[in-house]
Parts: C-alpha cells; structure tokens; sequence
C-alpha cells in the first residue's frame, strides 16, 4: 500500500500543468469578471463535462450532496434564457473532451476518480475565489441609491453553480478528497500510476475548452485600452504640475 494520499499523489504530480491551468484562467477571465456573456461561456464549456460525471459516476465517488448539473442549468438560464437548450450544440473542444471522457467509461472507468476530484475540487476552490471576484467587480457597479438594502439573496441570481448554502466549503473539500483516498486506498500499483497520469489529462482537456470561451480577447483588449487611458491621464496630470 502506497505511503500517500491517491489524493495527494494526484495533486503533487499535476502541480506545474495546474499552475498552467491557473494562468491560463485568470489571462482568459480575469479581465472579463464584469462581463456576464463571458462568464456564461465559461460555465457552458464546463456543463457537459460536470453532466457526464454525475450520469457516470457512482455516489460512493460522487455523492449527490456535490452534483451541480442543476445549477449549471439554472445559472445557464439566467444569462442565456429559457430556451437556451434548443440552440445549443458543444463546441469542438467539448466534444473532444467527451470523447476522452466516453472512451474511459469503455475501458477503465475509475479513471473517471481523477476527473471527479479535480474538477469538483477546482469548483470547491479556484471557483469560490472567481466567483467573489465577480461578485465584488458587481457591487461596485451598483448604485447606492437603487434601494437603500445591503442584505443580499441567499442564492444570488446567476450564481448558483458556485453557492452552497448552509453548507462548509472546506468540510466539503475535506470530505470529497476522504471519500476518494479511502476509496483508492487498496487499489494496486498500476492503477494507482494510471490515475496520477490520468490527472494531467484532465487539465489538458480543461485548458483546451477554457481557450475555446468566447468573447475573452474582445473583452481584455477594452479592459487594456481603460488601463491605457488611466495611464495616460496620469502621465499627463503629472508633467502639467511639473513633477
């Protein structure tokens, strides 16, 4: 029996390609926060991928406390309508990914382990720090004066995906990566080695459809050209009072 955590292993043999996946995130979205269309791209691309899981993969790996198809589907609603399913059709990247995804199912399907503990992880983690992000990019677009009320929704609207309410982010973090490691804890070595290798093949797909969101480019070149201006003015305001 291994020494370490599947867990661990996983996480410590993805470290670089996660830092990859990270930059990645923040050159892709960082700048488009306040940009509602962007954001539901960005949680489009993931929809299929966290549906799968939930169809495919057992509670004892996924319990249905961490199921989030829902809430794709109600955010998904929100910023693109009620009719949204009717249009839609995954993109190349998405598709890929699910290929990849179908393809386990056929062959090994605990590989699906390593897909189940980044993602929900990811979701757990870098997606509550997006999320407040975006949250604090849209209350300073608010006016003060609209109602005088600072109290806010349990669930805000469009937010679902990334809110559990009632519920402690890092005991479910704690308790996902428990559930996982006890499950894998007599898995034997090779399957173990395909796991932490199959780890790194979930940030590849992640990077692929992360890249594929729409909208990004337009949405940092604005943000740029305001950074620009700003930069500017300042020059500016400066060399007239001689400093």
């Amino acid at each position: 029996m291994a020494n370490e955590s599947i867990t661990k292993e996983m996480r410590l043999y993805t470290r670089e390609i996660h830092k990859i996946s990270d930059d990645l995130v923040n050159a892709k979205l960082a700048f488009a926060l306040n940009n509602s269309s962007v954001w539901a791209d960005g949680i489009l691309v993931f929809y299929e991928i966290f549906k799968f899981l939930e169809e495919n993969v057992p509670a004892t790996i996924l319990p249905i406390e961490y199921h989030r198809t829902q809430q794709f589907e109600d955010d998904l609603k929100f910023y693109l309508g009620d009719d949204w399913q009717k249009t839609y059709k995954p993109r190349q990247a998405v598709a890929n990914y699910l290929k990849h995804l179908h393809h386990i199912k056929e062959t090994n399907s605990l590989l699906l382990i390593a897909y189940v503990y980044h993602l929900y992880l990811g979701l757990l983690s870098g997606g509550q720090i997006l999320a407040k992000k975006r949250n604090l990019t849209k209350k300073f677009r608010i006016n003060k004066t609209d109602n005088g009320n600072d109290q806010e929704e349990e669930v805000p609207k469009g937010a679902a995906l990334t809110s559990y309410p009632n519920r402690s982010i890092i005991e479910m973090k704690n308790n996902l990566k428990a559930i996982i490691d006890d499950y894998a804890k007599d898995f034997d070595e090779k399957l173990r080695r395909e796991l932490i290798v199959e780890s790194r093949k979930v940030f590849e797909l992640n990077n692929e459809i992360i890249q594929s969101v729409e909208g990004v480019t337009i949405q940092n070149l604005k943000m740029l050209g305001y950074l620009t201006l700003i930069i500017l003015s300042f020059y500016v305001f400066m060399k007239m009072w001689g400093f």
